[in-house]
């Protein structure tokens, strides 16, 4: 893993990363993340034999929120049982084809949570913590919800 550290002006520091990515021919990417993680990336979407970077991007953000959420929520004591998002997003129609909006749906399970402390928690992220959806954020509307399933005992 390769990190380094600069000063910048107003004296903290900034960490550069590296990833590094290959190109394998036929409209396939082998991508080497900063940890030595190998992903492999197709970019033809007819064939679609691996993830796209598109895609890649809905991911990153689902899971960043994620680990901030459930980590916020075991601070908070809530007995959470099973939890998982999913992630859709609108792209422009002319290129380039960014994203211009994402939907973030939270869906917790467990026994006694409070939809208080679930909210707080999707709140910290997305306004706080979520290092992907701050890098969106300028250019893409991220919207958020969440459901509730009770467990009894």
């Amino acid at each position: 893993m390769l990190l380094t550290v600069r000063e910048i002006a107003v004296g903290t520091r900034e960490t550069t990363i590296k990833a590094t990515v290959t190109f394998c021919g036929d409209d396939r990417f082998v991508g080497v993340t900063p940890s030595g993680h190998a992903q492999v990336l197709d970019t033809n979407s007819d064939r679609s034999t691996a993830a796209s970077p598109m895609e890649l991007l809905l991911l990153a953000l689902g899971s960043c929120t994620g680990v901030d959420v459930i980590s916020i929520l075991k601070k908070k004591r809530q007995e959470v049982t099973d939890y998982h998002i999913e992630v859709t997003g609108q792209r422009r129609a002319q290129s380039p084809r960014a994203y211009t909006e994402m939907h973030v749906r939270h869906i917790v399970r467990g026994r006694n949570l409070s939809a208080k402390a679930v909210a707080q928690a999707i709140k910290l992220s997305e306004e706080k913590y979520c290092s992907v959806a701050a890098t969106l954020r300028p250019t893409v509307n991220i919207v958020s919800t969440f459901e509730l399933i009770q467990e009894t005992e």
